[in-house]
């Protein structure tokens, strides 16, 4: 095909006696040739010194490779990874629940994290314009964009929840022990007072709202009895205000500078947690009911697996665990030198996330059954999951050990860098993903960084008010709920598809050196497009109006919700339709050029379109 196209096109003919050239310019030559075919992508190795390629060298890339691999475990495992799998893992199941786990883990979501490893390494663009491969798909690359920048709007108002919780640990008596503060109700009860009959009729001790902890956490962190619902939210309170503004700065100067900066701040980040985890664990086993604790965590009922909900649980858990569709490892990936082997960074990294997961349940659940045994109730009471475990339940059980401050700051650096190392991937994947698009933006790259904090924190001010919690609740729901799903659908049906399964491991071959084995490939193109669907359309199916404990959001509020999360996924059609009627030429041709590499628009001209033939839609 290559060699065609330089027959019929003069300019390329003089090419031709490369015997005539002495090597420098041969390799030079040989340069233009590969960028030809693959649109400035890829160029053997022993070319890069050659002085025809400064566009692909012009691109930042990671100091070190250990960088680029604390940066993506550093994203993936986040707040949820402790606050969401244990609770998940120990409701279904128990060991049980490592089965559908398991299995969807290998049959999409380590297949999708592959994916966009592959596709950010070879166009070595953000989430936008790495759709250059197939134009029409554009709209995809907006959308994971916009639902970053959404979830930074909240997500950040939890990292400064555990600031707070850090700044108001350095004292010899924690906060949330008495009931003796100003914030207190006069219906705190002290939990040494407190048994299963005091609870009231089917309360668990989790969700009850009258202990000092839970007290601290609902009105003297959130003073959230001060709003009546998200309709009456109340003045941002400036203590949170305050602590979101020294995220959003740590952010900021974590990123000005690009992965260069980034990449050195994630050796704390990403590796705090593990050290913390790992001495809260020791000390955990320790604790008297610690045993009864883990041994609930990993009871194994095989009957729970005929439930359903099981199975979607295990599906939703394994998505979001591993952060695909963000466009945060697109992103990252795009810093990486070509000829890194993705293969291998996806496989070491989505396990990382899924053993730290399985690992925490561990340090989380023998501290539940230590509160279990202190109260004389059954694991369930104190078993919970979201910020009621980190914020109450688990600052309560820390309140009570010796040494309790040590503890306390422990535990919230550890939720801390959890969060931050999570943010940083989050923003980087916007100021990546929009500086690639709009080239202007990448000189300014510390300015246009300065305008995307700054603009997340005024967002965020309305979660910090009295009542943002109900907003941050409706953000959490819609923001990255359905719309995430939808997006990376479309991702794996745009990569698998339409820009070829054959064709992308071709990519990954000139990248790493060996093509994908079948398994990868079948994934791709069935089994990860399927999963996405069924758990899209799950996820609309089994839709509840939103509730935050016993308070029920007006329908107003759903609609709102929905409206969040359409705003994001319309920019697919809106994109395909905008890119539809801005190409010029015949239907057949505007179709062609919209579902052509741009690298390939030379075919279109000539009637050759792969994507035409009925070969292109059967190869795997």
């Amino acid at each position: 095909m290559l060699n065609k196209r330089v027959a019929s096109d003069p300019r390329l003919t003089s090419v031709a006696p490369m015997a005539e050239c002495n090597d420098v310019e041969k390799k030079d030559v040989e340069l233009v040739l590969l960028k030809e075919r693959n649109g400035v992508q890829y160029a053997n190795t022993a070319l890069v010194n050659s002085t025809a390629g400064p566009e692909r060298e012009a691109r930042e890339t990671w100091g070190k490779k250990v960088d680029f691999l604390l940066s993506v475990v550093g994203f993936a495992v986040d707040l949820a990874n402790v606050w969401r799998f244990p609770f998940l893992c120990y409701k279904n199941g128990g060991g049980a629940f490592l089965i559908p786990y398991l299995l969807f883990l290998l049959i999409a979501g380590m297949p999708l994290f592959y994916m966009e490893l592959a596709l950010g390494q070879y166009n070595r663009e953000g989430a936008a314009t790495v759709w250059k491969i197939c134009p029409i798909f554009k709209g995809v690359g907006y959308t994971v964009i916009l639902i970053a920048l959404y979830v930074g709007f909240y997500y950040n108002v939890i990292i400064a929840w555990s600031l707070y919780y850090l700044f108001s640990s350095f004292t010899s008596d924690l906060p949330w022990v008495h009931c003796n503060n100003y914030w207190n109700s006069w219906n705190c009860s002290d939990p040494k007072l407190l048994n299963t009959s005091l609870l009231g009729h089917n309360t668990k001790y989790s969700k009850y709202k009258m202990t000092p902890a839970a007290e601290y956490y609902e009105r003297g962190v959130l003073n959230l009895h001060e709003s009546a619902g998200i309709h009456n939210l109340g003045l941002p309170r400036w203590p949170l205000l305050l602590c979101l503004l020294v995220v959003i700065i740590i952010l900021y100067f974590s990123l000005w500078k690009g992965v260069k900066t980034s990449g050195k701040v994630v050796w704390i980040t990403a590796t705090m947690p593990y050290m913390v985890l790992f001495v809260l664990l020791i000390h955990g086993i320790t604790l008297p009911g610690a045993m009864d604790g883990i041994k609930a965590y990993l009871s194994i009922d095989f009957v729970r697996l005929k439930e359903p909900q099981v199975w979607i649980d295990a599906a939703s858990q394994i998505f979001y665990s591993l952060g695909a569709g963000f466009g945060v490892i697109i992103a990252f990936a795009s810093y990486n030198k070509f000829d890194n082997n993705c293969y291998r960074d996806a496989i070491f990294t989505s396990s990382i996330n899924c053993v730290t997961s399985f690992f925490s349940g561990f340090a989380i659940f023998s501290v539940l059954g230590y509160m279990a045994v202190k109260h004389g109730v059954d694991i369930s009471e104190v078993a919970t999951d979201g910020p009621g475990l980190v914020f109450v339940i688990y600052p309560e059980a820390i309140s009570t050990l010796p040494g309790s401050t040590f503890w306390a700051i422990m535990f919230f650096i550890m939720l801390l860098t959890l969060g931050i190392d999570s943010s940083m991937g989050g923003m980087e994947a916007v100021v990546t993903g929009i500086t690639d698009d709009f080239k202007v933006l990448k000189k300014h790259r510390k300015l246009f960084t300065l305008v995307t904090a700054g603009g997340t924190f005024l967002a965020a001010l309305i979660c910090v008010t009295n009542g943002g919690i109900y907003v941050l609740t409706l953000l959490d729901q819609f923001a990255a709920g359905t719309a995430i799903l939808f997006g990376v659908l479309i991702e794996a049906i745009g990569v698998s598809w339409f820009y070829g399964v054959d064709r992308f491991s071709e990519d990954i071959r000139q990248m790493t050196g060996f093509k994908p084995g079948l398994y990868w490939r079948l994934c791709w193109k069935f089994f990860s497009p399927a999963f996405l669907l069924f758990v899209v359309i799950v996820s609309i199916v089994k839709f509840k109006p939103l509730t935050y404990d016993e308070y029920i959001f007006p329908n107003w509020a759903n609609n709102v919700g929905w409206g969040i999360a359409v705003s994001s996924m319309s920019l697919v059609p809106i994109y395909a339709i905008y890119k539809f009627f801005t190409v010029r030429g015949t239907l057949k041709e505007r179709i062609a050029y919209c579902i052509t590499p741009e690298n390939e628009h030379y075919l279109v001209e000539q009637g050759k379109v792969q994507q035409f033939k009925l070969k292109h839609w059967l190869a795997i």
